[in-house]
């Protein structure tokens, strides 16, 4: 950084200080403040400054946002500061956090909403083929979520129902058509971790033309999409027959295929 990237005149404490607690996502302490002001020329930083300084300063920024009204204040938190909202707008950012908690995904949801984007248009039957656990339950709340719509039927015997993503799949995840999701060569990059082992191996059963995950002798899949959501090996003797939570196994008279 030099002085043309702060700007023409060196930056006030109050400048200094507003900027840091504005960028950071935890608390910063007065000794980190100082010590970033040191890897700074003298000629970018402000001459006398000290932690009884920026101490007074902290306590004129609080002053001056009560004056304006303002809804923060830069607060002492775990031994350092950051901004924080007013008491307050508690009521108010508690909906909002509650909201967000309501709207998060499962990973269950994730991956059968993966399944689909990819895949579509695609039966409920064919994503339980690939996670190995019944979808009833997953499928329904992406219906209700508007994350995923039926785009038709299917010519398979049954009829099953065809699933797709909505316009509102794309603007949830930041996308401006399927185009932009990533590409096999950068899922591939991505399980190149050793902690996705499971995940490739299934990857590569797929590939070979075998059915989604290994079988065994009664034909049941033995790499499954535990009730967690993550891939699972069933050890012999165990977990087999399971197909998830009761409650993503209704009344086969309510299933949306």
């Amino acid at each position: 950084m030099t002085g043309s990237d702060l700007g023409s005149a060196i930056p006030s404490v109050e400048e200094i200080l507003e900027v840091l607690f504005f960028a950071t996502d935890e608390p910063i302490s007065l000794r980190q403040v100082m010590e970033l002001l040191q890897a700074l020329d003298t000629n970018e930083r402000p001459r006398r400054v000290s932690e009884e300084i920026l101490l007074q300063t902290i306590q004129g920024l609080n002053d001056q946002y009560e004056k304006d009204g303002r809804a923060f204040r830069i607060v002492k938190v775990a031994g350092g500061y950051q901004f924080a909202t007013t008491p307050r707008f508690a009521v108010l950012l508690g909906k909002m956090v509650k909201e967000r908690a309501r709207r998060k995904l499962s990973q269950a949801a994730l991956e059968s909403l993966a399944v689909i984007a990819y895949k579509q248009p695609v039966t409920k039957p064919e994503i339980e083929s690939i996670r190995g656990v019944n979808a009833d339950y997953v499928v329904r709340s992406l219906l209700e979520r508007d994350l995923i719509t039926i785009v038709g039927r299917s010519a398979t015997p049954g009829r099953p129902l065809l699933y797709g993503t909505t316009k509102h799949f794309l603007k949830h995840f930041g996308l401006n058509d399927l185009s932009e999701l990533p590409k096999p060569r950068e899922i591939d990059e991505l399980l190149a971790d050793e902690g996705f082992e499971a995940e490739r191996r299934m990857l590569e059963e797929l590939e070979a033309g075998s059915p989604p995950g290994e079988q065994d002798e009664e034909g049941k899949p033995r790499i499954v999409v535990s009730e967690e959501g993550k891939l699972t090996e069933l050890a012999d003797g165990r977990g087999r027959g399971e197909q998830g939570p009761p409650e993503e196994r209704p009344d086969e008279s309510t299933d949306p295929s």
